[in-house]
């Protein structure tokens, strides 16, 4: 099987480790090349159909917008997915989301079937992007916060004395490790023949199994690493998924047979700190 993986850096190269060790054979783009992988802008339909040759059994889109605003989302995300979908007609495409689509903010847990009406043009953009691979027999992961070896802003804040606990600490938060995520990309290309026979969306959250208040993420970190509890503060609400308070819920991809091996992000955090 070959995979024409788009996007190459921290979920890509993941998901590249998984996907080759499984026996697969793995095409990888990137916007400069470099490393084993093709050049390729997502957002030149010229760009992408130079790579019609590859003939790839699936498409992974994952790169990311370089922490841009709308116009990078749209270039990136809806115009990448439209270029890929033109030049691969009838290839599997499975495009990584956000949970950020969820605008929740009462505490709610939010499934697949859940309201999903982003409040920021960024969000409402990842729901185009979204209906248009589904329309074109796609998959979508919608994922949470990724953290992982050298990255995990909740932690490295928490170590380094910058935390700050938002109001009362009863906002959740939902998180997912990268090679959790990364493992599940497999598993899901690797059963999509079984996965076409669900009489719903191939549309999946991708979240660990313990979404986490604030203040019982900070209480069991302060415990674990011997350290004081940040102090309270006002929300954050300029955070760039924005600021939502819900429960995420991974209950549908583990029905496919998927389970984290983190999860709870508690489960991860010792192996995590000395890579920060």
């Amino acid at each position: 099987m070959k995979l024409l993986l788009c996007g190459h850096g921290y979920l890509g190269q993941a998901i590249s480790r998984e996907f080759l060790a499984a026996g697969w054979d793995v095409a990888a783009t990137s916007l400069s090349g470099g490393e084993g992988t093709l050049s390729c802008d997502l957002s030149n339909a010229v760009s992408v159909a130079a790579l019609a040759d590859i003939q790839p059994d699936f498409v992974v889109h994952c790169a990311a917008s370089g922490r841009g605003g709308p116009e990078a989302y749209r270039a990136v995300y809806l115009d990448g997915c439209r270029h890929l979908i033109a030049t691969f007609p009838g290839i599997p495409l499975l495009f990584t989301s956000s949970t950020s689509v969820y605008s929740q903010i009462d505490g709610s847990e939010v499934t697949e079937d859940s309201p999903a009406e982003p409040d920021r043009e960024t969000g409402r953009i990842l729901r185009k992007t979204e209906d248009l691979v589904l329309s074109s027999g796609g998959l979508i992961t919608r994922l949470a916060g990724i953290y992982g070896p050298s990255r995990s802003v909740i932690l490295k804040k928490f170590l380094t004395g910058e935390a700050v606990i938002e109001e009362d600490g009863r906002r959740y938060l939902n998180q997912i490790h990268r090679d959790d995520a990364a493992r599940a990309i497999l598993h899901l290309l690797s059963s999509s023949s079984q996965l076409s026979t669900l009489n719903s969306q191939l549309l999946f959250n991708l979240s660990d199994s313990t979404p986490l208040t604030q203040l019982e993420a900070y209480t069991a970190l302060a415990r674990t690493f011997d350290k004081p509890l940040p102090p309270s503060g006002p929300r954050d609400l300029n955070r760039k998924r924005g600021w939502t308070h819900k429960r995420v819920s991974n209950a549908k991809l583990r029905a496919t047979g998927w389970e984290p091996l983190y999860p709870s992000f508690l489960d991860a955090v010792r192996s995590v700190a000395p890579t920060l």
